[in-house]
Parts: structure tokens; sequence; C-alpha cells
């Protein structure tokens, strides 16, 4: 299983333009105006393993995005293949028209994805369900032949019911495709879902949790137990 060393150094100069109002306010209530740094991951090192679900949630506004985009510039440098799930172009035809080689590669690519309905086949993306959307911009992916998938704002916009099954189909589909996986949310209740390999929590500044759940992918594929026992076993973990 090939590792991949990541250093996450991210920091921003921040400084104030001194106009006749501000320095007045500066003045009146005592507000510093000096230049300042503002670090939002300082010096980071963990290691990512070829295959592995990672889970980036936090506050909104503490770094995920930063961190999920630093993963896909690092794993891009290195020579690996990445696609965002949601920048995936999907035409307005039919499903089997616009994936594999032929007809037979396109069945198979659609269900390795879940999309096993022959009348699905026929339809185009703008017909489908959410969920069914996103499973096919599984099948593209799988069919780009990617190394590493990443999600921002993963399952944001979906109840939170669908996120969870959703959730639960792409990890799936990840690891049967032996590619990374990489989200970022706010929400935490697709842990168990998902199955981290990797669980990173950013708060503000900082606060930052990095644990690797070296069994967790393992029971959820073998279903050696139920979703929410393992939601509460990682958890508890944490």
């Amino acid at each position: 299983m090939t590792e991949e060393k990541l250093l996450i150094d991210v920091r921003f100069k921040t400084r104030v333009q001194r106009s006749s109002r501000i320095l007045e306010v500066a003045e009146a209530f005592g507000i510093g105006l000096d230049d300042k740094e503002f670090v939002v991951f300082d010096n980071l090192e963990f290691t990512i393993r070829q295959g592995d679900v990672i889970y980036i949630t936090g506050q909104s506004g503490s770094g995920k995005s930063i961190l999920l985009r630093e993963i896909k510039r690092q794993m891009a440098e290195r020579g690996k293949k990445v696609v965002d799930l949601d920048a995936i172009a999907l035409e307005d035809k039919p499903l089997i028209d616009q994936i594999g080689k032929d007809t037979n590669d396109a069945i198979r690519l659609l269900s390795i994805a879940g999309i096993n309905d022959a009348y699905l086949f026929a339809r185009s993306p703008s017909e489908l369900s959410d969920g069914q959307r996103y499973r096919f911009r599984l099948a593209k992916a799988i069919e780009q032949k990617a190394d590493v998938w990443v999600a921002d704002e993963f399952m944001a916009v979906l109840d939170r019911t669908a996120a969870k099954v959703i959730s639960y189909s792409v990890q799936k589909t990840a690891r049967r495709a032996g590619a990374t996986l990489a989200v970022a949310t706010t929400h935490r209740d697709m842990i168990a879902d998902l199955g981290p390999d990797l669980y990173v929590e950013k708060r503000y500044r900082e606060k930052l949790l990095v644990e690797r759940i070296e069994e967790a992918g393992k029971l959820l594929a073998e279903r050696s137990v139920s979703r929410e026992e393992l939601n509460e076993l990682i958890l508890k973990g944490l």
C-alpha cells in the first residue's frame, strides 16, 4: 500500500488599511492596527495511504476547504490523478451515451457506482434524483481512473437521511475502485456511513484533531457492526 506524507503549512498576512475613519476608530476604542500573521495550519504532518477515506470536519470558516485544497494540490504534484466529484461535467443526454468505450463498458461502470436499473441508462442527469446523479459522478470518476476523489461541502444541501445513504454508497464505491476519498463538511453525522480511515477535526486557529482509525473501514466493509454501533465506537475513540 503506497503512502504519501503531507506537510500542510498555511498562513496569511493581514493588514488593516489605515483610512482616516479607521484611525479615528482605533484612537477612540484603543484598537491596535499592527500587521498580523494568521496561521491556519502550522506545519501539520500526516500520512495518507492509497485507498484511505478522509473525513475533514469542523466549524464553518475554520479552514476545512483550505486543507482539502492542499491535499488536492500536493497529491496532484506527486503524480496522482485527482478529480473533484462536484466539478465533473454532466451532459444533457442519456447516461449510457456519455460514459464508457462501448455499451458493455458503460453498463459495467454504471453498475460499479450503484446504478443497476436499466431504465436509468436511458435517462439524462436532469431526470435523476440527487443520489442517482451523484452515483453517476462516481462512475465518471472511475472511468477517469482517478487516484484521489475530493468533495467540498460534502452532502451539505441534501436532507440528512439522503446524505447518509449516499455517503455510504460513495465510500463503498471508492474502496471498490481503490481510490482515496477526501471530503470536507461541517456535518459529523456521516462518520459511520463513511467509515473514515483518517478523521480530521479543524477548529479555529491551532485547535486541530487528527486521528487514524485503523479498523473503521474494515468493520464497515465486512458489516461486522451496524453503522450505529460503528458511529458510537468512532466517537468514543475520538
